[in-house]
């Protein structure tokens, strides 16, 4: 919306990514399920980051590496997450600031320290990430202002954000503000795991309050109870105006109203490290969401910016997205 002064706001779990590379020996090993997402207490955490190869750490969280991408692209972000007053909080803080991602939430004084992601990387890109939420579970409905929400176009929330309680009730709080200002609400699925634990939830919120979905191949069969993507696809046409749906190198498929586009992956010389790649086809997809675009340009900044995650380490950019996206003709109009 024009009269937006934020382009897209994100809310989610403030975490802190620390990467290595693994392999399939270790995961067995230590057992961890390739490529899920696990929540872990402190003490696995402490055990695992023990065992991990050297590492390393970068401001994370999904929403967080969204809302990064947007910043990225040129566009006006912002992020609502709880960190703890530490060390990693204080660096979580500094990252996204410097990411031009604006980033006011009140650390959290007592409790839990900043929550970390152990996030093993496998020689085939697969990333299997093992999740401390830490402080992150305390974000709580005091952390959301209205009025903020009320400044950005699309409020795009994680659905990791579903496993605790307070950070839930956040989350409705936030949809509520958006749809009560006239702004869009956007949801990603998050992980075919998290989609089995909330099915009933997040079908309601889908078919009720989420205008533009996010969601992988995996996490829609999940969300439908089918084997079938063709079945999910026309089962979600039901119930949400607008999705992208990531089928990794085959791309994405863009639900627009009535239509169906069939967006190409970019190309990529070599897939390092799938991390983030979900989170930047959503921050390339939001940007021209809330800037106009239409289906297949939204979609194509979307494939343009996961594809540049997926050629490095990491899940934040390391090329100048917009002046990728300049020179593929994605910014003009």
């Amino acid at each position: 919306m024009s009269d937006a002064s934020i382009d897209v706001l994100g809310i989610g779990n403030a975490i802190v990514d620390v990467l290595a590379h693994s392999d399939d020996a270790f995961l067995t090993t230590n057992g961890i399920e390739k490529g899920s997402m696990s929540l872990i207490d402190t003490a696995r955490a402490d055990e695992l980051y023990s065992l991990m190869a050297p590492a390393i750490e970068i401001s994370g969280g999904s929403a967080a590496n969204t809302m990064v991408g947007v910043a990225g692209l040129g566009g006006a972000a912002a992020y609502i997450g709880k960190v703890r007053d530490d060390q990693l909080g204080a660096v979580f803080a500094h990252d996204i600031g410097a990411a031009g991602v604006s980033f006011d939430t009140a650390k959290a004084v007592e409790g839990e320290p900043t929550a970390r992601c152990l996030i093993m990387v496998t020689p085939d890109a697969q990333r299997s990430m093992n999740t401390f939420l830490g402080a992150s579970a305390t974000l709580s409905p005091e952390d959301v202002d209205p009025g903020h929400i009320a400044s950005a176009a699309v409020t795009y929330l994680e659905g990791y954000l579903f496993d605790p309680a307070p950070a839930k009730e956040a989350f409705y709080k936030a949809a509520d503000a958006a749809h009560a200002a006239g702004r869009r609400v956007a949801l990603t699925l998050s992980d075919s795991f998290c989609v089995d634990r909330y099915r009933e939830e997040f079908l309601h919120l889908v078919e009720t309050q989420v205008d533009v979905l996010f969601a992988n191949e995996d996490e829609l069969k999940a969300l439908y109870q089918t084997d079938s993507f063709d079945d999910g696809l026309q089962a979600l046409r039901n119930h949400c105006p607008v999705a992208g749906l990531t089928r990794s190198e085959h791309g994405s498929v863009v639900l627009w109203g009535d239509e169906v586009h069939v967006i190409s992956a970019a190309p990529v010389d070599k897939v390092v490290d799938t991390t983030g790649a979900g989170d930047l086809y959503a921050a390339g997809f939001l940007f021209g969401l809330a800037h106009g675009r239409d289906a297949k340009t939204c979609g194509h900044l979307g494939s343009l910016a996961a594809a540049e995650i997926i050629s490095h380490f990491g899940a934040r950019p390391e090329a100048d997205l917009k002046a990728l996206a300049s020179e593929a003709g994605l910014l003009a109009g």
